[in-house]
């Protein structure tokens, strides 16, 4: 089954990048903010070649300040004036120190140019050259380097080499791994270099630098796999590039439509996304009836919608806001949402638990007479409205916790839409995504409570099953709450940046 599946995934991932061209996604992910130092000291001057790579929402984020004539492109002029200003910006923010003394950086060049990305979104590349007068390098003297660059998620690298100055000791590479931001190597994607300071111990003569031997120091990393949800990445950039397509149609917007409701499936089939937290719930409530699978799906479908348009909004208003940082919240609000609902699972099986007790009791004391058993009836109708009022509530929360975290595929496919004045069919295919979505963990739910009844059907047949059929509810319930327990841990974690 994953077998044939995967090979017609390929298929149409192949089919939609031959019609989409060749524009390809950022490696590093569409919300990362990458930045370079490469440092040159030689025995007058440091250099440093500072150098910013800016994926598409970092990109998206800065084009309503750049496009002055608001032409819809980034023409040369405009590159020329953010280079210029983003360098100036640059050499005040980097620091540099001599044996303690610091170093006054100035602009030498400043360049900016874009490249094609995902969905027609373009990503943007800074090239500054900096320098700064050194005094005399004495044997053991010491230069220390910091870029704190921004809290935006992305690669941090720092390289230094000696120009007629030889470095006795260094804690960064003398060759860049990433080759200057160009080509990131793949098996450090999910663990991207962290190197913000460097210190190097110096002393005069050697050779230039065009001659000095390379080699790779280990660095710290920062787990970025831990900071933004990843979806099945070759179809998702496939698709995405479909929407950088300008001659839509209607037999292509209907293939996009399907793909969107396709991927949406397949982005809740991946780790996460509640599919073990929804079965649980259906599992315990018995909910398989129609009208719960579509308040489950209707509230997925609109909780992830209005997400993705509202963090598309404060994409396109705020340069300062950093979507990613939003994702582990999301995750941790989604996990109480869970938890709360656990907690009144329980509580709700407990005390249908206790009122079979008391009717059993009831019943066997009071069988002869017809009033107390009225009595009873009454009490049992009650108790079944407020229970389909709980469930209902229940449906509710779960539906939000499943669409709370908004899918940045899907995000980028919205702003892509709207760069091309088609923000309608962005819309379209977000719903779509959610759809998708919402129609997988819905099916996941019942299809465990097709298997919950059939195990239970085949227990009633044994010796004496009955007691253990009614604390099933609260087993389920009971993995529901550590469910939304750890779901909140992993959230609060990475966005407090703990283990």
């Amino acid at each position: 089954m994953s077998r044939a599946f995967a090979i017609v995934a390929g298929a149409v991932a192949i089919v939609i990048a031959g019609m989409a061209g060749t524009a390809v996604a950022h490696p590093l992910g569409n919300f990362s903010v990458n930045s370079y130092d490469g440092l040159t000291i030689g025995l007058e001057e440091l250099r440093v070649h500072h150098v910013l790579d800016l994926a598409e929402i970092p990109t998206t984020q800065l084009r309503p300040g750049l496009d002055t004539d608001k032409d819809g492109a980034l023409g040369a002029t405009e590159l020329r004036g953010w280079a210029d200003s983003s360098c100036a910006d640059a050499a005040t923010t980097v620091a540099a120190s001599l044996d303690r003394h610091p170093l006054p950086l100035e602009v030498t060049t400043a360049e900016a140019s874009t490249r094609p990305g995902q969905a027609g979104l373009p990503t943007l590349r800074l090239d500054c050259q900096l320098h700064a007068d050194l005094p005399r390098i004495d044997v053991n003297s010491v230069l220390t380097f910091k870029d704190p660059g921004t809290n935006r998620v992305g690669w941090r690298e720092i390289t230094a080499r000696g120009d007629r100055v030889t470095l006795t000791r260094s804690d960064v590479p003398k060759d860049s791994v990433s080759k200057q931001l160009l080509s990131y190597p793949e098996d450090m994607l999910a663990s991207p270099l962290d190197q913000r300071t460097a210190s190097l111990t110096l002393a005069p003569g050697g050779p230039r630098s065009d001659q000095a031997a390379a080699s790779q120091d280990g660095v710290a990393r920062t787990p970025l796999s831990n900071v933004l949800p990843r979806g099945v990445d070759h179809l998702t950039a496939a698709f995405t590039d479909l929407i950088a397509r300008r001659d839509l149609t209607l037999g292509l917007g209907a293939l996009a439509f399907a793909i969107a409701l396709g991927l949406g499936a397949l982005h809740a089939i991946g780790p996460g996304h509640g599919k073990t937290i929804m079965a649980a719930y259906a599992a315990g409530r018995g909910e398989h009836s129609l009208r719960g699978v579509l308040t489950l799906g209707a509230t997925v479908t609109i909780t992830h919608t209005a997400g993705v348009l509202i963090l598309g909004l404060l994409v396109t208003v705020s340069t300062a806001l950093a979507p990613e940082t939003l994702f582990p919240w999301f995750g941790a609000i989604s996990g109480i949402l869970v938890l709360v609902v656990g907690v009144t699972l329980l509580r709700g099986a407990i005390q249908r638990l206790r009122q079979h007790q008391l009717n059993s009791h009831g019943h066997g004391h009071g069988h002869g007479h017809g009033h107390g058993h009225g009595h009873g009836h009454g009490h049992g109708h009650g108790h079944g409205h407020e229970h389909t009022g709980e469930r209902r509530g229940g449906l509710v929360l779960m539906g939000i916790a499943g669409g709370l975290v908004p899918s940045p595929s899907a995000i980028v496919v919205l702003l892509g839409a709207a760069a091309l004045g088609q923000a309608w069919f962005g819309v379209v295919l977000v719903l779509a995504y959610g759809t998708g979505m919402a129609l997988t963990l819905a099916l996941a739910g019942l299809v465990v409570v097709r298997l919950s009844e059939r195990v239970q059907a085949k227990l009633l047949r044994g010796a004496q099953p009955r007691t253990w059929l009614r604390l099933f509810p609260a087993a389920a319930a009971a993995v529901v709450i550590v469910l939304g327990v750890g779901l909140t841990a992993r959230g609060l974690g990475t966005a407090l940046g703990i283990g």
